[in-house]
């Protein structure tokens, strides 16, 4: 390929554990990253937007560092590359971020390097970085995703989202990094624990599958990561047991925290009296949040082909971006 080329990606943010399906149950939301990449004489690193503060722009970035592996991976000769990001996710807010950045870094120097990897082995990839599957495969496929790692190799099957589904993210406004998340969990739970969560973690896929959402605010109740973390969080404990009083089918801590996601029938109503409840009790706790409502995103990480590579990454994209 030319060194004139620019390859532009699209990746969604993503949910994961929906409750009970610790780090194996994934959801795509219409919050996006793009990334545009291509050959360059030095490296550089561009980055755009108001959710990208503290990330390096140099070759210690986390997408130059995983495109560069990739093209290593693929017996490209090492070259410089330029890369521009602009991002809606905010970060280490459990929405997904880093997954979004592993997985567009991914597909975009796949597609630099003329696709030599299937995207089966890119979400092995993205797996062995990420460390569980669930984020990084919303992240690739798309829609709701069921997964498993055993440390050597992932799977996943994807399931279309219910129609009807929405989602209200209510995000607190401070950082709580994955690391300090799992710090706080214990190293063994009790047998009637893990049973509890295997149970409702089945009974959330199978309603996922089904359209049984009347079963969701049951399904999505967690006792393997969420009553530890509940510390780190306050309101949490309220919201989520009083969220399904207020119109939601569920809630759960979206991955590892802070923001909070409540699932929704988009025909019923009530939504607002939600929002309300979810923000004045953070509010309550001391502390300042602000809601989002998203949708079930069933596309995962897209090549744009549509893009003019005369211009510039925020040029192209105008008019696309919601934050």
């Amino acid at each position: 390929m030319s060194n004139e080329q620019r390859v532009y990606v699209r990746v969604p943010a993503s949910t994961a554990n929906l409750g009970p399906g610790f780090d194996t149950l994934g959801m795509a939301l219409n919050l996006y990253a793009w990334v545009e990449m291509s050959w360059a004489a030095a490296p550089e690193v561009e980055l755009y937007g108001d959710h990208l503060e503290g990330v390096p722009a140099n070759e210690s970035n986390l997408m130059y560092e995983v495109a560069q592996n990739l093209l290593a991976a693929a017996g490209e000769p090492s070259r410089p590359l330029r890369i521009g990001i602009y991002s809606e996710i905010p970060l280490t807010r459990g929405l997904g971020s880093s997954a979004a950045a592993i997985v567009g870094a991914l597909v975009a120097a796949n597609e630099l390097a003329g696709r030599p990897f299937c995207d089966d082995e890119l979400f092995q990839m993205a797996t062995r970085l990420e460390k569980h599957p669930d984020n990084v495969g919303a992240a690739l496929f798309g829609g709701i995703v069921v997964a498993s790692w055993d440390g050597e190799r992932a799977e996943a099957i994807r399931i279309e989202p219910d129609p009807r589904l929405k989602g209200l993210a209510v995000i607190p406004k401070f950082h709580l990094s994955t690391a300090k998340a799992r710090s706080v969990l214990p190293a063994a739970v009790e047998m009637k624990e893990a049973v509890s969560n295997i149970s409702r973690s089945s009974l959330l896929v199978a309603a996922l599958s089904t359209g049984r959402l009347d079963v969701l605010s049951h399904a999505m109740k967690d006792s393997l990561h969420q009553p530890y973390r509940m510390q780190l969080i306050p309101g949490m404990p309220e919201i989520l047991e009083q969220a399904p009083a207020y119109g939601a089918l569920g809630a759960a801590l979206s991955g590892a925290g802070p923001t909070l996601l409540a699932l929704v029938d988009r025909t019923a109503e009530a939504h607002d009296r939600l929002e309300r409840f979810m923000l004045e009790t953070f509010r309550a706790n001391g502390i300042e949040a602000e809601a989002i409502w998203l949708e079930p995103c069933t596309e995962g990480a897209q090549v744009l082909t549509h893009y003019d590579g005369k211009c510039t990454l925020i040029e192209n994209i105008k008019g696309e971006v919601s934050t």
